[in-house]
């Protein structure tokens, strides 16, 4: 069996659209085409592809096909490219599913190098680093910062390196909670930051203490710079990486509240296929991050 590739590109372009009629605009066809090449599709396969939501969304299967109709344009524009047939002046556009601690503070630098000599943009999705790899499933993005090791089905997996969190308070914050030590019963009232409800960094350092993590006061802040901020200002303590503390450490304005860390090795996942552009963001993220984090 052959998924022609005409369809698989339509049930994208609905996907991509939320709706039948944009799909049908958007691919300068009729609406009953596009429903007739869906039809077409489900009917080949044996298999349902869309949810009718609104907006609709792909099944399992349905995912699968998107993921191998963007892989397909991804390979057509490679070869438009090398083939001197396109726009010399056109950008291919490449969505990336990145972290928000890494996209605030070592992930742009290498994105930035390479858009000044690569016909490139960058579209990216940000999401913990736990979740990113479901978009690399739903065939959203075609790279991911992950921190799953295993390859994802058609997808292949290089190490970047570690990033090491360390619990941080502010001087009067430490002070004001800890006078005495920092103790069970200090932790248990001191109030902390979580990023999001899905941050569980603060959750498994009170654990390793045998420290129950409902007690505490919790804080939210879910934007990565501004959670930074409101560790740095003491509004509660916090994991937080090198590049969000060394600064602070060194004037005495921040202090560890032990010599603990709390480690999340991070992974690249991309799609296994041949694809020059895909593979020079790949060598250039790698080089940049086996720099900046520990290995």
């Amino acid at each position: 069996m052959r998924i022609p590739p005409e369809h698989a590109l339509t049930l994208a372009a609905v996907i991509d659209e939320g709706t039948m009629e944009g799909a049908a605009i958007a691919l300068g066809i009729s609406q009953p085409a596009v429903s007739q090449r869906i039809r077409a599709l489900e009917s080949l396969t044996g298999q349902v592809m869309l949810v009718r939501s609104r907006p609709v969304r792909a099944t399992d299967a349905g995912e699968a096909v998107v993921r191998f109709a963007r892989q397909l344009a991804h390979l057509e524009r490679d070869a438009v490219a090398a083939l001197g047939m396109g726009n010399e002046t056109a950008r291919t556009s490449l969505p990336i599913a990145v972290n928000s601690d890494s996209l605030s503070t070592w992930m742009l630098p290498p994105l930035v190098a390479l858009a000044e000599h690569l016909p490139v943009t960058f579209d990216l999705h940000r999401d913990d680093q736990d979740f990113t790899e479901r978009l690399l499933e739903q065939g959203v993005v075609v790279a991911a910062v992950t921190s799953r090791a295993v390859p994802i089905a058609g997808c292949r997996v290089v190490p970047l390196g570690s990033m090491r969190y360390t619990p941080i308070a502010t001087t009067a914050f430490r002070d004001r909670w800890f006078a005495g030590g920092v103790t069970n019963e200090a932790l248990e009232r001191a109030p902390l930051v979580d990023f999001d409800r899905r941050d569980d960094l603060q959750t498994r350092w009170l654990v390793a203490r045998g420290i129950d993590p409902a007690k505490p006061p919790r804080h939210r802040v879910p934007a990565s710079s501004d959670f930074a901020d409101a560790i740095r200002m003491g509004l509660g303590w916090g994991q937080l990486l090198p590049f969000q503390m060394d600064d602070g450490i060194a004037a005495g304005r921040l202090h560890p509240l032990d010599d603990s860390h709390v480690e999340v090795p991070l992974y690249w996942q991309q799609w296994n296929m041949r694809s020059d552009l895909l593979d020079a963001v790949a060598d250039a993220v790698l080089e940049h991050a086996r720099a900046v984090l520990e290995q």
